[in-house]
């Protein structure tokens, strides 16, 4: 346990999606000041699947008694279907995913973190953001302002008080996932199988057309308890270059598809279609600097395979806050605190989901191949559901996975190479300027 810390230490958590409200959850309860700002007034709605990995009832043993009080859905069965039509059903012992509202869940968090003590404030909407050798000051749009000695940047893929300081001047369109998404009550949208989390891997919009390369995204169908969310998602670059369809059509399209299959029933609601953008290039290499620490997607916190954010989300902000405590509030090596202790909770599982994603997309083939072979090794599909379960660490998996598919440490590691390579290009190109 760590010690309390005087309140005269003061933290601001910019935004109050699971990262933040994690965040400023954690510091508080420790004693510490702090302002969570979020520009919206909770609950507010956030667009996003929904999904959360069981294991987080593990990592966050309070969060399983407060889930009681929303809407929770737990599901036990993958149905994991490639660009081909190929299919495999992959069941679990128990839940493996939870399937949530955002807009119950988010201000869930944000409640926690305004029991624990710490103060919420609304309609703060961040749009300027200065570094001193003291503190670190933020301007809202109505032009309040406020300082604190530490930062928490939790405001999402666009992050403003990372553009302003200069620790992500935005992502590349190879590294962010369009996921085109809507959330709609079962009245209007009904799934077939609510016990099922169905997810596709290179769906093709138009099955007609000759089909050379494996399209670079996905489609899921994620059942709710009251609600069904069901979207398509692309790698940004790919649908810019490939798509030729708004993402509208495609979410009405797609709709249709799968009334067609017998999946689901009813029709679209645009009234419930939301796109947003999702990080999936993997982790930033440096999260952090001076007094600041981003997590979240603002710091790329993301699965690269499977798009989850939610867990990711909740681990960063948490870690964030044990820097800063770690610390007694000294923000010497407070950046380099928490990217060590990042990287070692979930830094490999994150840098393998972004090869693993780009290995699957390189080649439809290997799609199918990963469905074929959960098909025919029950075994090797449960180890991954009992990680996504909280039943197995990643890194036991990942043993047990290399030992029975040698072949993957030579793409991770070939992968991994790759990408030192091109940072080493950045950081000299950047020396050279």
């Amino acid at each position: 346990m760590i010690a309390h810390l005087s309140p005269s230490l003061h933290v601001l958590v910019v935004g109050g999606g699971p990262a933040g409200a994690t965040a400023a959850r954690a510091l508080a309860q420790a004693g510490v000041r702090v302002r969570l700002l979020d520009r919206a007034a909770f609950p507010r709605n956030k667009p996003c699947g929904g999904g959360i990995s069981a294991r987080a009832l593990t990592r966050f043993p309070y969060l399983e008694r407060e889930l009681a009080g929303i809407a929770t859905h737990g599901v036990s069965r993958l149905c994991l279907e490639g660009p081909d039509g190929d299919a495999a059903l992959i069941e679990s012992d128990g839940p493996a995913a939870l399937m949530i509202r955002r807009v119950e869940f988010d201000a869930l968090l944000v409640s926690m973190a305004r029991a624990a003590g710490a103060e919420v404030v609304g309609g703060a909407d961040v749009v300027h953001a200065t570094e001193t050798d003291d503190c670190v000051q933020l301007t809202t749009r109505d032009g309040r302002r406020f300082d604190a000695p530490i930062v928490i940047a939790a405001d999402g893929v666009h992050s403003v008080v990372a553009r302003r300081l200069g620790l992500n001047t935005g992502w590349p369109a190879s590294a962010v996932a369009l996921d085109m998404m809507e959330e709609t009550p079962r009245t209007a949208l009904r799934d077939h199988d609510p016990s099922t989390l169905w997810f596709a891997y290179g769906y093709e919009p138009n099955p007609q057309s000759p089909i050379r390369n494996t399209p670079r995204g996905y489609a899921y169908i994620f059942p709710k308890r009251d609600y069904v969310n069901i979207g398509i998602g692309y790698l940004l670059s790919h649908y810019r270059e490939s798509i030729g369809m708004t993402p509208y059509e495609l979410q009405r399209a797609f709709i249709d598809r799968l009334r067609e299959r017998g999946l689901v029933e009813g029709d679209s609601v645009r009234s419930n279609f939301t796109p947003f953008l999702i990080p999936v290039g993997g982790p930033l290499p440096r999260p952090g600097r001076g007094r600041v620490l981003l997590a979240g997607d603002a710091g790329g916190f993301v699965n690269a395979f499977t798009a989850e954010g939610i867990y990711y989300a909740m681990v960063s902000g948490e870690l964030a806050a044990r820097a800063v405590l770690a610390g007694r509030g000294d923000v010497r090596g407070l950046a380099r605190r928490y990217r060590k202790a990042c990287d070692y909770e979930i830094g490999m599982e994150l840098r393998d989901s972004v090869a693993i994603q780009r290995f699957l997309f390189g080649d439809r083939r290997r799609i199918a191949r990963v469905i074929d072979g959960a098909r025919r090794e029950p075994a090797v599909a449960k180890l991954v559901l009992d990680c996504a379960a909280g039943r197995r660490p990643y890194r036991d998996v990942r043993r047990r996975l290399l030992a029975r598919f040698p072949t993957l440490i030579g793409r991770l590691a070939w992968d991994w190479l790759g990408r030192l390579g091109r940072k080493k290009t950045i950081v000299e190109r950047r020396a050279a300027l």
